[in-house]
């Protein structure tokens, strides 16, 4: 694309004599490292995160990495450049194992399939029929790599794969104008309002509970200075208090995403009707679709596939290379 790597940009821009031991390439070649560390950098959302080293104690001054779980992030510190949809799609492609093939192209299947028996990746093969009509399958990881003890073939053509696949996706679309009727008609029936109303009323009334338990947490204090109950007592009493408090605030915290959940549905934004209706005319696969809508793909044994998509409400459509279709709810 012509974009200057950055030891490019302070020769040529800033005009510095600056050289990088380990670029030994032109100005315009970047390492992968540095295209990881931009693609996972949450600043450009308009993100800080601080916190991912220390120093190991004011004895020993040895820097090391802290995990990434005890970063401390704080949203929203500064206008993003990127949309957070964006980045979130970033990390979730970045998640997909995938291995470049040996013409420098990548498979539009890598890091999609998977053994649905062990789990393992598949991997892609090639074979030439007896009229030397060369065509491309997948195998199963673990009985290619490993052991034909471990796990069977799973063999199954890219053919009928990316035939299978484009007709369930086909499939979905259609069912997303019966969906969007639906909608239309929550809309109608449960409005906002009442949405709203009902989980702020649940909301209140658990409040309403946990102030009656704080006072009853209150008053054990009381009954052990005045020798009602005995020290053992208290303490028991008092962690069922706890116990009861932290059941109570889990089911506020819950009804606080079943309410956004509730509110995606009855507006009809939901992101993945969004991403079908936008492959609406398709007529063939390529590596975008796949990973725009398709978490990764399950293959049988008995050559059936299982589509896992990536939506809220999923459906897992199995398919075999025979026409088979079978839509079952996963709740």
């Amino acid at each position: 694309m012509g974009v200057l790597n950055p030891t490019g940009y302070k020769n040529k821009k800033l005009n510095q004599n600056y050289n990088n031991f380990k670029m030994k390439q032109e100005d315009y070649s970047w390492c992968p490292s540095t295209i990881r560390n931009i693609l996972k950098n949450d600043i450009y959302i308009g993100n800080v995160t601080q916190g991912k080293r220390r120093v190991k104690s004011y004895k020993i001054h040895k820097v090391e990495q802290v995990p990434e779980n005890e970063w401390i992030t704080v949203e929203n510190m500064h206008e993003p450049i990127i949309e957070k949809e964006l980045f979130k799609k970033a990390q979730e492609l970045r998640k997909i194992d995938t291995r470049v093939q040996k013409n420098g192209n990548l498979s539009i299947w890598a890091g999609i399939l998977k053994c649905a028996d062990c789990g393992r990746a598949m991997h892609k093969k090639y074979c030439k029929n007896k009229k030397g009509t060369v065509y491309e399958y997948y195998i199963c990881g673990t009985y290619r790599k490993k052991s034909n003890k471990l796990c069977t073939k799973h063999t199954l053509k890219v053919e009928e794969l990316e035939k299978s696949v484009l007709e369930v996706i086909k499939l979905h679309i259609d069912l997303l104008i019966d969906t969007e009727k639906l909608l239309e008609q929550i809309n109608k029936l449960v409005t906002q309002k009442l949405v709203n109303e009902n989980t702020q009323n649940i909301k209140q009334a658990k409040k309403r509970e946990i102030e009656k338990i704080n006072n009853l947490k209150r008053g054990l204090y009381e009954d052990w200075k005045n020798d009602y109950i005995t020290k053992e007592e208290y303490l028991e009493y008092k962690q069922k208090y706890e116990q009861d408090i932290n059941k109570l605030k889990e089911i506020i915290i819950n009804l606080d995403k079943q309410k956004e959940k509730q509110e995606e549905i009855i507006n009809g934004n939901s992101l993945w009707i969004e991403n079908f209706k936008a492959n609406k005319n398709i007529t063939k696969l390529d590596r975008d679709i796949i990973t725009e809508l398709i978490d990764y793909i399950e293959v049988h044994e008995n050559k059936e596939i299982t589509i896992h998509f990536k939506f809220m409400n999923e459906k897992l459509f199995e398919l075999n290379t025979h026409n088979a279709i079978m839509v079952k709810n996963k709740i």
